[in-house]
């Protein structure tokens, strides 16, 4: 343990002893308290997506640090405080779970109706859901197939996102190089291909995330490449779930002041009883990650007067 540039360190023993004046002694009299309060679920993970359900935050990422994102499994957390976080462990493993994909387990989210939870997921670029009694599973595929087939449409059939408007009706959205959505069917696990929509919307790569606030449609997504360090969120609005879309430009980046790296990949929930919301996303590990070793995190997300959103200050 040593004093450094105003700070106390706790150091490895291969540490240089050269780069410290002195040594000091220290009496600690209080709990020790970690200077970064993220990630806020240890280990690399990315893609995360967040909900509140049954009176708790649930996170769904995707399982980080294999070369090619070839991971296999899904995992989920929770929390009532968006700070304290269970490790529910593996809800869903492509392997022995799902005939039709054995890796690049990306990206999934979550929705609930009629006393049952749908987990729509990425694997091997395609689209896949699983349904379960429980938010933390087990969850099990009702289709034997993907709902929505690899070369379905042009670009990847990734990153799905499921919003379910204030009238009851539930909207998957997903795409990677272009923007596409189709309203569920009553079954959640199916729809009618007549009714996809394709959204041009400036800069799109992928991850798009819809959501509502008043009258209000949000319509976020993520700009550039995962492994790049210029990976960001941008947003759009609208007056329903299809738009028209309004670009209004970015509102999450990179500080390298801070080592924050890419930080996209991006969902957004909303605290119960209030108006007080939150944008989990991923960015480089920190201090030495890339576009496969992933962290996540999440921050207040804030709107101005007139329901523009604020940008985000990432945070460590």
């Amino acid at each position: 343990m040593r004093h450094r540039d105003n700070q106390l360190w706790l150091d490895p023993s291969t540490t240089n002893p050269a780069t410290f004046a002195a040594d000091s002694s220290y009496r600690i009299t209080a709990p020790w308290v970690a200077g970064r309060r993220s990630p806020v679920v240890k280990g690399l993970y990315a893609d995360p997506n967040i909900a509140y359900l049954n009176g708790r935050y649930y996170l769904y990422p995707t399982t980080d640090g294999y070369n090619g994102w070839s991971g296999a499994r899904f995992k989920a957390f929770s929390s009532t405080d968006l700070v304290n976080w269970t490790d529910h462990g593996t809800i869903l493993d492509l392997g022995p779970q799902i005939s039709w994909a054995d890796d690049r387990a990306w990206a999934p989210t979550i929705a609930y109706r009629d006393n049952r939870y749908y987990f729509y997921f990425s694997a091997a670029t395609s689209i896949g859901v699983a349904t379960s009694s429980s938010p933390t599973g087990p969850f099990t595929d009702p289709l034997g197939r993907p709902l929505v087939p690899a070369g379905f449409r042009s670009g990847q059939m990734i990153d799905p996102h499921v919003f379910t408007d204030t009238d009851g009706r539930s909207y998957l959205y997903w795409g990677n190089g272009s923007a596409y959505a189709v309203p569920l069917n009553a079954d959640m696990i199916s729809f009618d291909a007549g009714q996809v929509r394709t959204f041009s919307l400036p800069n799109f790569r992928e991850a798009p995330f819809v959501f509502k606030r008043g009258t209000t449609y949000y319509l976020t997504y993520s700009v550039d490449d995962t492994g790049s360090e210029n990976y960001h969120v941008e947003y759009a609005t609208g007056a329903s779930p299809y738009g028209p879309w309004t670009h209004r430009g970015t509102i999450l980046a990179k500080n390298l002041s801070l080592g924050i790296k890419g930080p996209a990949h991006q969902s957004v929930v909303k605290a119960p009883d209030s108006d007080a919301w939150y944008i989990a996303y991923h960015r480089f590990a920190i201090p030495a990650g890339n576009g496969t070793n992933r962290e996540v995190t999440i921050d207040p997300l804030r709107f101005n007067a007139d329901g523009t959103i604020q940008p985000v200050i990432p945070t460590l």
